[in-house]
């Protein structure tokens, strides 16, 4: 049995190293990339104030979070739903980086990010040159997103769920034959994840003595070149 868990965050902002803090979480579990119906969803009093960007994404003011409990009122309860699962999410490393520094604040140990599984470099994998966005991935595999007119934790999981099954075999995920291939797109997208992007081997540009005798040729036939004159 494969248990993996889909999570999603809402945030003041981009950096947690500047102050940022997350305001809202939520998971899906997954048992053999099949959804069980167990979720868990919170949202955090991030004691500080919300910038009209951020909110203008997920809609979350202060006034609605004021009466939230803090991250560390209910990490204990978000811990126990993860378990020691993998964790999926998109542009893993943003959210990773916000939970990381939750916990750490709370002076709880951080989640070892050998745990993350990343849909972005799933995608890159999958659809190389292709547009990599949450919702690009909706549509290029028909996933329906029309109530989706606010970034929301719990919601974007839930549509991630989805992605995170088409991206590793869609619909024949429960076929054996399908099986070698979905761990070969994994094991690609957590290099790609750890490294960002591959190493290539650098390419030669030093001309060869053949190029250099063949350019020298076709020099004498040049008559009257511009770079004599």
């Amino acid at each position: 049995m494969m248990r993996e868990i889909i999570f999603d965050t809402e945030t003041t902002g981009l950096d947690p190293k500047t102050g940022d803090r997350m305001v809202e979480i939520g998971c899906i579990e997954m048992v053999n990339r099949v959804a069980t119906g167990r979720t868990f969803h919170a949202y955090f009093n991030p004691d500080r104030d919300m910038p009209a960007a951020a909110e203008a994404v997920h809609g979350l003011s202060i006034t609605f979070l004021s009466d939230k409990p803090r991250f560390h009122e209910r990490a204990a309860e978000l811990l126990e739903f993860v378990g020691d699962s993998p964790l999926v999410a998109h542009n893993a490393g943003f959210d990773f980086g916000f939970l990381n520094t939750e916990l750490e604040m709370c002076g709880l140990d951080p989640v070892d990010r050998g745990r993350m599984i990343d849909t972005v470099a799933l995608a890159r994998v999958r659809h190389p040159g292709a547009k990599l966005s949450l919702d690009a991935l909706c549509t290029r595999y028909g996933i329906d997103r029309s109530h989706r007119t606010l970034h929301g934790a719990l919601l974007d999981a839930e549509l991630l769920a989805q992605v995170y099954v088409e991206l590793t075999g869609g619909r024949q995920i429960g076929l054996h034959l399908a099986e070698e291939t979905v761990d070969t797109i994994v094991a690609a997208a957590v290099t790609l994840t750890v490294r960002e992007r591959p190493l290539r081997p650098a390419r030669p540009h030093r001309p060869s003595e053949a190029e250099l005798a063949a350019h020298a040729a076709f020099l004498e036939t040049v008559k009257a070149p511009l770079w004599l004159s």
